[in-house]
């Protein structure tokens, strides 16, 4: 049997479309086949767990995907609905040789998708291409294999405790955002000193609180206001499938993801002296100065969560991050995405400072930056703007890191262009030391991307 993926759900780091017209229940099917297939034809037991986020559509994906795998000869743990680095670390753990999740992660409710580790390590790009080609060719094997349900949470949760051996005692506001982190969140934070206020912890598909994204501020508007209601220290949010996390200071300001980095990055260093750290490309100057300045070594390296997970394994880093707020600690975890560890291990670096997470960021060098902005373009048109752009830079004789898209850095600051991986866009962040500077800067970058019809407005 022969299988056609439409290809606009083959991504670069996992498999995404929308639900009933670019991605269905059969395609779940077909992905369960030919992972099976890949494994096993590198020898892997043929065992598989899988876990759901709570859209309305991932019950029946789920069900797609044990439903391939049992016909490919596997046996299968379902650890039902769940965050993404339950499954994760469930696949670890029992030492299977897939792990899948079904999740559409931040996206609108309409989109689903599936997230893959093969072997214990990140199934993307190339992989996800093979996969296509197994489907095409029907190269599946048979068999058949057996499915067992399981709850995993009470392992998770104490895991996840184990390493906060502290009495860190904080008031924090947390915001699932009716994702799947709502019900090992309440086991966490039952078992945690101090006070803690839930909100959004119900599942729900529809998310109807707001977008599951805590990487825009405007999504974090009730997080901030029950912070200052309260007078509590910190607000923690997650995103729909909990490997992605927010966090706002006792004034309710936003620490982006290289800003968390600095945080989390000074304990790590002290127990591991000049250890590399990694973050993307968007990631601040400020980011990699002060890892230098810990006496750590920053590496830069592509953005997505899938390379970085790569990246750190090869630099043996015991942390790692991108500015969309992926965390990684490779220290005494996993060295997987894991927003709520993440949060654990934030708090604990806050107890051992003895200062507000506001002092804490105060601290750092303050530079004037935007957010990653994201402008809409069509999808064949995001790849060769960026090497036109790049291509015109070079003309210049400017110096051009092109990790990942073009980043360059000029006596005001520095601008990055790159195109999405995961949508039909190009994202661009700007950093310098006055507001006027970044000004400058991006009328600059403006009047480069104008003859190709793109505006940062």
């Amino acid at each position: 049997m022969t299988y056609i993926f439409n290809p606009t759900i083959l991504r670069e780091y996992d498999i995404r479309g929308v639900v009933d017209k670019t991605i269905t229940q059969d395609d779940a099917y077909a992905i369960a086949r030919s992972t099976a297939s890949i494994a096993d034809k590198q020898g892997l037991p043929r065992a598989a767990i899988i876990g759901y986020d709570g859209r309305l559509s991932s019950p029946e994906m789920a069900e797609g995907l044990i439903k391939g795998f049992k016909d490919s000869g596997y046996d299968v743990i379902n650890v039902g609905l769940c965050p993404t680095p339950l499954v994760y670390m469930a696949g670890k753990e029992f030492n299977t040789s897939v792990a899948i999740m079904v999740t559409g992660s931040h996206n609108p409710p309409e989109y689903n998708g599936f997230k893959i580790m093969l072997n214990g390590k990140s199934f993307f790009g190339k992989d996800i291409t093979i996969l296509g080609e197994v489907a095409r060719d029907g190269d599946w094997i048979n068999g058949e294999g057996t499915s067992t349900d399981k709850d995993f949470s009470d392992f998770y949760a104490n895991r996840l405790l184990q390493d906060y051996n502290m009495d860190a005692s904080f008031n924090v506001v947390w915001d699932s955002g009716n994702g799947s982190m709502g019900a090992v969140l309440e086991k966490i934070t039952s078992r945690l000193p101090g006070n803690h206020i839930l909100i959004n912890n119900e599942v729900d598909g529809t998310f109807p609180a707001h977008h599951p994204d805590p990487t825009v501020e405007s999504n974090l508007e009730q997080l901030k206001e029950e912070v200052l209601i309260n007078n509590f220290d910190m607000g923690i949010a997650f995103d729909g499938d909990g490997d992605r996390i927010g966090i706002i200071d006792n004034q309710a300001r936003v620490l982006w993801g290289d800003q968390m980095l600095c945080v989390l990055a000074k304990p790590v260093l002290k127990s591991y002296p000049g250890a590399s750290i990694l973050s993307d490309v968007k990631a601040s100057d400020v980011l990699f100065q002060e890892i230098e300045r810990m006496g750590g070594k920053g590496i830069m390296v592509a953005t997505g969560h899938s390379i970085v997970k790569t990246r750190m394994i090869e630099e043996k880093s015991p942390l790692a991050g991108e500015m969309s707020a992926h965390i990684f600690f490779a220290d005494t975890f996993y060295g997987h995405d894991d927003a709520l560890y993440v949060a654990l291990r934030f708090m604990k670096a806050v107890w051992e400072e003895n200062k507000t997470v506001a002092d804490i960021r105060d601290a750092l060098p303050q530079m004037v930056n935007t957010p990653e902005i994201r402008i809409e373009v069509k999808e064949e048109d995001k790849f060769p703007i960026i090497a036109n752009l790049k291509q015109t830079m070079l003309d210049k004789g400017v110096d051009v890191c092109d990790i990942d898209g073009v980043r360059v850095r000029t006596d005001l600051g520095w601008w990055l262009c790159r195109a999405s991986n995961t949508q039909n866009a190009i994202t661009m962040r700007f950093e310098a030391s006055t507001q006027e500077d970044l000004d400058t800067i991006m009328a600059g970058v403006e009047a480069l991307l104008a003859p190709y019809g793109v505006a940062l407005k």
